[in-house]
């Protein structure tokens, strides 16, 4: 069993016909209550997609820094919504940020472990405070800093990593395991390079799967063959 693992989930796993869809939100805390139940410690880190996406940075003509800034106080506010539903499913849970933001705890490598030994879900919003850094790189550094063995990578309707598009080829075949390097090697869209290079360097696994399975993120905590195992 798994002692720490990272949780990666992107904005638009929260949302439905508003940004945030309140019964995809507590299904996915529900599962994570159950990893926390199972003995495992949690740590989250949220996209901001749901509330901004690149579209609108090109019409209003935003330049990088500036829009990665947005992004990175949209994830703060999927993080707080996360907690919060934790919390009222009796789940010890506190939202850190990178960046500032008003009653919210700057995130602090050493507390953030003191808060997880004692049984918090830590969900981290802001990235890693800094522009030009993309949600993989920040879910990498923070796998790190809490010692996290695996980051559990829940897609929406993608069940693994594939030779090809499995929407586009047939034939594309499925890996039921695959290392950072040979998706580095097959260029393959998966992880972004800076992201699989600290992953690699620091033995930490990733795990690819489809959420929209039913409890397929509790599965993955769990290391049931749910998906694709990539492998520093």
């Amino acid at each position: 069993m798994q002692k720490r693992v990272l949780l990666k989930l992107s904005g638009e796993a929260l949302s439905g016909e508003h940004a945030l869809d309140t019964e995809k939100l507590n299904n996915v805390c529900r599962q994570v209550k159950k990893i926390v139940d199972s003995g495992i410690g949690v740590g989250i880190v949220v996209g901001g997609g749901n509330i901004v996406r690149g579209r609108l940075f090109e019409e209003l003509g935003l330049e990088r820094v500036k829009s990665d800034y947005m992004g990175m106080l949209a994830t703060v506010i999927n993080a707080l919504a996360v907690t919060a539903s934790l919390e009222s499913m009796g789940v010890k849970a506190k939202t850190m940020s990178a960046v500032k933001a008003e009653s919210v705890d700057m995130f602090d490598k050493d507390e953030a472990n003191r808060l997880i030994d004692e049984g918090y879900v830590l969900v981290f919003g802001g990235g890693v405070g800094k522009p030009y850094h993309s949600t993989d790189t920040g879910c990498a550094q923070r796998a790190i800093d809490i010692g996290a063995g695996v980051i559990l990578m829940a897609k929406t309707g993608v069940d693994g990593v594939y030779d090809s598009d499995p929407n586009k080829n047939p034939d594309a075949k499925r890996f039921d395991t695959i290392t950072f390097d040979d998706i580095v090697r097959l260029k393959l869209q998966v992880i972004d390079l800076q992201a699989a290079e600290l992953l690699a360097k620091n033995s930490i696994s990733a795990f690819l799967f489809d959420m929209n399975a039913e409890d397929n993120i509790y599965k993955a905590s769990i290391k049931e063959a749910v998906g694709t195992l990539i492998k520093a």
